[in-house]
């Protein structure tokens, strides 16, 4: 999506965060949603060379749950009332090679915490592209600090009614998962 459409909607260029009509819901996240897997894609393409592609563009981009499997980078981008949550999960297999791509080392001198920096890198990257690209319609975010935690079968809870973007891209080598939360 093109966030300069946006523009339009309040008559002055400028857009309110706070104004609930501006950003409605189901559909500003699936249009949020493409903004994010293009800035994951040109994240990775710059720093590892792989080039990511959707892996099921079949598939309805909205979600109902937010539950992974392996290792997630997890940053909050906040705007006065909207805030958004990113989270993104590969498998340890898969951030290994990342890891190894980003970092020039073996992938068996890579150890689990350069994993986790890799991955808590790569979502502030991420967010920060956000960040830029909708800025240029005065849509800003704040940014958290990035962290990443590892498991199995794990659930994040959120409030009822609230949105959920999912996409799967890879390229055949390795698979990140991108959630969002609006």
């Amino acid at each position: 999506m093109d966030f300069t459409d946006l523009s339009d909607v309040t008559g002055n260029g400028k857009i309110n965060p706070d104004d609930p009509s501006i950003l409605p819901g189901a559909l500003f996240i699936k249009e949020l949603g493409s903004v994010f897997v293009d800035a994951l894609t040109e994240v990775v393409a710059k720093v590892s060379g792989f080039m990511l592609e959707d892996m099921h563009p079949e598939t309805d981009e909205l979600d109902e749950d937010v539950h992974f499997d392996g290792m997630i980078g997890i940053m909050s981008l906040n705007a006065g009332k909207k805030n958004i949550m990113i989270f993104l999960s590969a498998k340890e297999t898969d951030m290994k090679i990342l890891c190894s791509y980003m970092s020039g080392l073996s992938q068996d001198e890579i150890a689990k915490d350069d994993m986790y920096d890799t991955l808590g890198e790569l979502v502030n990257m991420t967010a920060g592209n956000v960040k830029l690209r909708i800025g240029e319609v005065n849509y800003t975010f704040a940014l958290s600090l990035p962290f990443a935690i590892n498991g199995e079968n794990m659930s994040i809870i959120t409030k009822k009614r609230v949105n959920i973007f999912s996409k799967v891209l890879g390229n055949g080598e390795i698979s990140v998962k991108l959630k969002i939360v609006y």
